[in-house]
């Protein structure tokens, strides 16, 4: 039996679902795109055998939570959406591990809220300002006719696992099924497209500015061979240099890609739970 509960709460209007297991201090576990807290379903109980209380939150347009589309998807979007859940939760602090749309996110909600984070962790991400060819193709993409459509559609996200996996069992069908079925109508899938286009290049600045000013501890732990952020490494090897961490703090999984919550979950997840524990 999964130690995690489903459970839903209202903020700001917005009807959120979150994956919530275990007791003690709190880790709030955050997506990207396209995926939801589903993606650390095999990760999580890890966390909650080392004795914390994890929560693994779908952000609003993705997953089982609400996705408007008469709001933007901005940085003050998630900003109030992430201090009115944790808010509604009566968390003061937490421990926070963030994952590709979710470490933005996630890091610029932290920098304007440091006292509410207890320690961090850095899966795959994007923290600074200049995005990859990669990242400036997707962003076209999701706004071209003839493009934007498939990206979103059933054929799209079943590729987005296939590229962003090593493993055959990070494309599976029960993980293509899992990433597929919050997308399944119209309005979620022009949903997803609007996440894509929100996050504004000023908020990635003041999180480069501000991030090496943090003084918790952080840990990073990246696949190498990834091929949604082919610049990851260069990413998290100037993380580590600006926030002066040990090599020890920084783990790359070889063979292992984007999505490294599916490639290698218990291995992630032994990581995770000897960080935070």
């Amino acid at each position: 039996m999964s130690p995690l509960t489903s459970r839903f709460i209202e903020v700001h209007g917005l009807r959120l679902h979150y994956l919530e297991g275990g007791q003690g201090a709190p880790v709030l576990l955050l997506h990207g795109w396209p995926t939801s807290s589903f993606l650390y379903r095999n990760v999580a109980p890890h966390l909650v055998a080392a004795g914390r209380r994890v929560i693994a939150l779908d952000l609003p347009g993705f997953g089982r939570s609400d996705k408007p589309l008469d709001v933007s998807y901005s940085f003050p979007f998630f900003d109030r959406t992430l201090t009115g859940f944790l808010d509604a939760l009566g968390i003061e602090q937490t421990g926070l591990v963030v994952h590709d749309l979710g470490g933005p996110v996630g890091l610029h909600w932290m920098v304007g809220n440091p006292a509410r984070v207890s320690a961090l962790c850095l899966l795959n991400t994007l923290v600074y300002p200049r995005p990859s060819w990669a990242v400036v193709a997707f962003v076209v993409g999701s706004y071209l006719p003839l493009i934007k459509g498939w990206l979103v559609s059933p054929a799209g996200l079943r590729f987005a696992m296939k590229i962003g996996t090593c493993s055959p069992e990070g494309s599976s069908e029960e993980v293509v099924a899992g990433v597929q079925e919050p997308f399944a109508t119209a309005a979620a899938r022009k949903a997803l497209l609007e996440s894509a286009h929100g996050l504004h290049p000023g908020g990635m600045k003041t999180i480069a500015s501000r991030l090496p000013a943090t003084t918790v501890p952080v840990r990073i732990v990246y696949g190498t061979k990834d091929r949604i952020l082919p610049d990851v490494e260069r990413t998290m090897r100037r993380v580590a240099r600006e926030l002066n961490l040990p090599d020890e703090q920084v783990t790359a999984l070889d063979g292992c890609g984007h999505f490294l919550q599916e490639d290698r979950p218990d291995e992630v997840g032994r990581l995770l739970a000897a960080f935070f524990g």
